[in-house]
């Protein structure tokens, strides 16, 4: 089963401004053909690039990531709050019980990237953002440090 994190609501929001692919890779100053990997899911899109396109179009991280239809939040930061990302993920593992190996389990990824994540080595990747939060109804904004409510979603 694949797996869509993003590639519905890139497109539609981009057909919403009636842009084209060209446009979008522009702003985020990368080729056409790659911005088109990124839009089909055949890439992973960087998690800079989904903020950047969260700014541009007005709308959540968990808007993007369709955890909600609600296209942003009243209290937003443009950028990962790298302090509270480390932070959040701790929090997140206590409020669920789990030890970086036990996450890292749960997510499939080595226990040392978890602690990569939490002691700011490392800005969380795209994947596993999506994971932790869809898994545990966690807003990827508020993982992220860009907002403080709502932390969980329903």
């Amino acid at each position: 089963m694949v797996i869509s994190m993003y590639k519905e609501r890139l497109k539609y929001l981009r057909e919403e401004k009636e842009l084209k692919q060209e446009e979008i890779a522009a702003l985020l100053k990368i080729r056409k053909n790659t911005y088109s990997e990124y839009e089909s899911e055949y890439k992973i899109i960087p998690i800079k690039h989904l903020l950047t396109l969260c700014e541009y179009y007005h709308v959540s991280m968990d808007y993007l990531f369709a955890f909600t239809n609600k296209r942003n939040y009243k209290v937003s930061e443009s950028n990962i709050n790298y302090n509270g990302q480390h932070q959040r993920l701790k929090e997140l593992r206590s409020d669920h019980h789990l030890t970086q190996s036990g996450l890292a389990y749960q997510i499939n990824v080595a226990p040392s990237t978890i602690s990569d994540y939490e002691t700011r080595h490392k800005i969380i990747a795209t994947p596993f953002l999506y994971d932790i939060c869809k898994k545990y109804h966690i807003s990827a904004d508020y993982l992220l440090g860009r907002i403080d409510e709502p932390k969980y979603l329903k």
